[in-house]
């Protein structure tokens, strides 16, 4: 599967195309994935839209999992370029960038979890949030570990307020939020905590992910400072 995420060969400039490119075979499970989820690419339903066999798809990607992986890292395709930022506004920058990706293609949630080979495009996310943290006296470990910390907020939060194509619910986030205010001012007496705090709710539907966001780098900024002063 490593050569398949990192041999990758752009089709020769001169001479006839190939009628079939494993880029392109990727594409058309990435269309597949974003308006049907994953459950919906095989390699029978991606030969089909392509106009081939499943046995052509196979000269180029042995199998489903293996096409999903390429998907996946094509999909999240290289960070955004930025301009040089001080590391707290790079890394929130950096961290919206990366939820918008998801965003885009909520099925990534599900594609980049456990053990697994990492492609170009993923690596290169991390190298840029890396980037962000150089020179703030955090060690490399450190650094690492502040990356995979604010990784781990937006997948959390973007499980939680994305919808997955596919998904038979529909429910949108302001039904949602009727939802729990209409159970609340009807039975205060239940939900106390929430009575009390949903005049005080903003309108924000995402302020979770910047609370969080926000409460992450403020304990960073602290570690950096302490490392200032030694």
């Amino acid at each position: 599967m490593s050569d398949l995420l990192w041999n990758r060969q752009p089709p020769p400039s001169r001479g006839p195309k190939p009628a079939l490119t494993l880029d392109g075979i990727a594409s058309a499970g990435i269309v597949i994935a974003d308006a049907e989820g994953l459950d919906a690419v095989s390699m029978q339903r991606v030969a089909a839209d392509l106009n081939f066999t499943k046995m052509a798809l196979y000269r180029y990607v042995p199998g489903k999992a293996e096409l999903v992986a390429v998907m996946s890292d094509q999909a999240m395709g290289a960070p955004p370029d930025q301009p040089k930022k001080p590391w707290r506004e790079a890394l929130e920058t950096w961290a919206n960038d990366l939820y918008r990706g998801f965003e885009r293609h909520p099925w990534l949630l599900l594609s980049t979890v456990g053990r697994r080979l990492i492609g170009p495009n993923e690596l290169t996310w991390t190298d840029r949030g890396l980037q962000a943290t150089a020179g703030t006296g955090l060690n490399g470990g450190e650094q690492l570990d502040a990356i995979v910390v604010i990784t781990g907020h937006v997948r959390t939060i973007a499980q939680q307020s994305l919808t997955m194509p596919g998904g038979t619910v529909g429910v949108t986030a302001e039904q949602i939020t009727k939802t729990l205010i209409d159970a609340v001012t009807s039975d205060p007496d239940r939900f106390p905590g929430l009575a009390a705090a949903l005049p005080t709710l903003g309108e924000n539907q995402n302020e979770g992910f910047n609370f969080g966001l926000q409460r992450i780098l403020d304990g960073l900024e602290v570690l950096v400072a302490r490392r200032a002063k030694r």
